[in-house]
């Protein structure tokens, strides 16, 4: 099938499937963004979709629908990405599925390891898992402020059982305006990679209620990624993971031992985080919705359970971010002693 006639749906648009979108538009791919917030699909169709990536400006014009009008649509999709909350997985599939053909792929531009709920409700042939370093943030409808380039951006893609298959090579195809894309045989060791990255930084900093790079930089925060860091380390190797390079790291690069962990984290902050990039679960906070602390430290504390153990720093991290969405915390600097002591009692 020639790469003109792929018909590509975007399922959640917002500041990654958003990006994402973008550019799959401007280089003329049959693309249509499905997003559940009114006023961002309605602004999309009125005015178009506005990146601005590091102070370049640029509107696409896009096709918008809204979640109500997928039960109008009928013409099948060969390929479905995915930028919805990991909790919204699910239902997201369940959506999409009488739009996908036999040979269809659900691909999900998320963090957390949503490729095995994808595999349950769609089956593991038509999954497509795909790790990524970037950053973005949706402000208003229709305007989505992107923190790294396409060139910089990283995304790897695979296979749940490693086969290179031509649906794959088709989405890396698909994929090549937006980022720069590795073809992996082992996507989950991949996201297990980029897992390890995000644990120290998305409820440490949520907490925090200030910019990555900011909270990585407080007195006695640093300590307590590092130990959340290490506790996901362990855990991937007791599950097998395979240690692999990711988020650009030269395999000559990835050292023997759990400091890999820590340069996950240091990658990320230095190549995918801008002085004002805030982590998406402190997005979602402030926005009044829920995190993704189920993907989060929440996964690494309920597998170590699973293999009859505790990962004690990343429960305690976790039990904080618990109350905050109860309404008994709020994300603030304030909260630093807090995640200070935690260290010590764990």
């Amino acid at each position: 099938m020639e790469l003109e006639s792929v018909r590509i749906a975007v399922v959640g648009t917002g500041a990654v499937g958003g990006s994402v979108s973008a550019d799959l538009a401007e280089a003329g791919f049959d693309v249509t963004l499905i997003d559940q917030w009114p006023a961002h699909v309605e602004t999309m169709r009125a005015d178009g979709l506005t990146v601005n990536t590091l102070g370049a400006e640029r509107t696409v014009a896009v096709r918008a629908r809204h979640l109500c009008e997928v039960a109008e649509l009928r013409q099948p999709f060969d390929i479905v990405l995915t930028g919805v909350k990991t909790y919204d997985t699910r239902w997201v599939a369940e959506l999409m599925r009488p739009l996908l053909r036999e040979d269809s792929v659900f691909v999900g531009l998320q963090n957390g390891m949503t490729i095995d709920e994808s595999a349950e409700l769609l089956g593991a042939e038509r999954t497509i898992g795909c790790a990524m370093g970037i950053a973005a943030n949706l402000p208003e409808p229709g305007y989505i402020n992107r923190e790294v380039t396409p060139a910089g951006t990283w995304f790897a893609i695979g296979t749940l059982d490693g086969a290179r298959t031509a649906r794959l090579e088709q989405l890396a195809a698909v994929l090549a305006p937006a980022a720069t894309v590795e073809v992996t045989d082992d996507v989950r060791s991949a996201k297990w990679m980029k897992l390890i990255a995000n644990i120290p930084e998305m409820l440490p900093s949520a907490l925090l209620g200030v910019p990555l790079l900011e909270a990585a930089t407080m007195p006695g925060i640093r300590p307590v990624m590092d130990a959340m860091s290490r506790e996901a380390y362990a855990l991937a190797l007791d599950l097998g993971i395979a240690i692999r390079p990711a988020l650009g790291i030269a395999p000559e690069d990835v050292p023997d031992g759990d400091q890999y962990s820590l340069d996950l984290l240091d990658r990320v902050l230095s190549h995918f985080s801008q002085p004002g990039t805030k982590v998406a679960v402190l997005q979602d906070w402030e926005k009044g919705r829920r995190g993704e602390l189920d993907a989060f430290s929440g996964y690494i504390v309920r597998k170590r359970a699973e293999l009859g153990g505790r990962a004690p720093v990343n429960e305690a991290v976790l039990r904080l971010a618990e109350r905050l969405e109860r309404g008994e915390l709020s994300p603030s600097p304030e909260n630093a002693p807090l995640l200070r002591d935690l260290l010590a009692a764990s």
